[in-house]
Formats: C-alpha cells, structure tokens, sequence
C-alpha cells in the first residue's frame, strides 16, 4: 500500500534546465566555445554537471582538465540557481493534492545540499516537504539505495509504503534496491542510454498528476 511519495528534483519536480544550459554555456563561452541550444542539453541535465559538460566540451570525467570544470561550473551555477528553473505544469497541484490529503512527500536527489536547499527554499517547498536528501546527504547516492531508505527513516515510514517518482534509469535502480515502487516521470529529461520501458519500474507516467492516480492502483 502507497502511502507516501518521494520525488526526484531535477526533471521531475522542477525543470532546472533552462539554468543548467545557461550555466553550461557560460562555461562554454569562457573557452571560446560555441554554445549549445537548451534541447541538446536538456536530455543530460538529470546528470548534473558531468553529463553537461561531457555534452559541452565531448570530454570524459577521466579527462585531466574535467575536475577545473567541474568546479567552475559549481560556481556558476551558485550564482545563477533559479533563474528560469520553473516546477513543472502540474506539479503545484499534485503537491496541493498530497497535502489536503495528508500524504506525506518528499525530495530525494543527487545535487548536492549546497545547491539543494537554497533551489527548493526559493521553489517555495521548503516548508511543505517532509524531508529533502541531497547526493551528499549519506555516503553513496543513487543509484544506491541509501538515500531513499534514508528518507523512509525522516518520514518515518516503511520503503514498501512509498512510492519514488524520478525521470532516470538511477532513479528506477534505487527505487527498486531500496524495495519502494518505482514511478518513471517520462515528461522529464529521461538522459539514460537504455529505453524508460527497460527501467525497473512498476508505472510510466506523462503528466506529474498521474502521480495521484497510481497511488490509489498501487494501494
């Protein structure tokens, strides 16, 4: 029985990649780069800086230079976190209905606290959220399990009582490692290499909304 969600952030709840795709040609651009349009980056944005800059500058995490990347993208991106970084259509009122509903809800995701908490304060779910685990909140992140079994714990409910909701083939292998339902948001960023449909998952989804009506098939 479904009683609870956990959501992802990127792709999922909010669509950060308007800000990620400016950030990434900005960095572009101080190389003399040409920059990229927001649908080439879109898909990587889930992935965070590594997948954007391995788009961007066609280099791997094992390139010597891509750490100084790395962390002048971090600094950027702190400067300009929400932008045009919007929540979803639909996703206002998945979340009203959650809490007229007395559903408890959380985020669970890789972008590390630093950016996490001030993206979800000035999203406004700060307050509402019942928990927000980063990718440094415990040591390993998705697509191990540890995260959202963490989040089980702060909201105080059993992992097979929640469902988590994630637009990334990582997000599917936690969910299921951790013995949660897992719900692919197919309106997101989808970035991985393998189909959705592959993914374990237990319902695809278009519209944040559908969230309410798996809650009640899984239940």
């Amino acid at each position: 029985m479904i009683k609870g969600v956990l959501f992802d952030l990127d792709g999922t709840l909010a669509d950060t990649a308007p800000d990620l795709a400016r950030v990434t040609n900005l960095l572009l651009e101080q190389y003399g780069n040409p920059t990229l349009p927001l649908e080439k980056l879109r898909p990587r944005a889930s992935q965070g800086a590594r997948g954007l800059i391995e788009e961007g500058f066609k280099i791997s995490a094992s390139d010597p230079f891509f750490d100084e990347l790395k962390e002048q993208f971090f600094t950027l991106y702190q400067n300009n976190l929400c932008l045009h970084t919007r929540l979803f259509d639909g996703v206002p009122a998945l979340l009203d209905y959650l809490d007229s509903h007395h559903i408890p809800w959380g985020i669970v995701t890789n972008k590390f606290k630093r950016f996490t908490d001030p993206l979800v304060s000035q999203l406004g779910l700060a307050q509402r959220s019942g928990c927000v685990v980063s990718g440094d909140t415990f040591p390993r992140p998705k697509p191990f399990p540890d995260p959202l079994l963490g989040a089980s714990e702060l909201l105080d409910m059993s992992p097979d009582n929640l469902a988590y909701v994630g637009d990334d083939e990582r997000d599917m292998l936690a969910a299921q490692a951790a013995g949660m339902s897992g719900i692919i948001a197919r309106y997101g960023y989808l970035g991985s290499a393998t189909p959705p449909h592959e993914w374990p998952h237990n319902a695809i989804i278009d519209h944040p909304e559908e969230v309410i009506r798996f809650i009640h098939y899984l239940q």
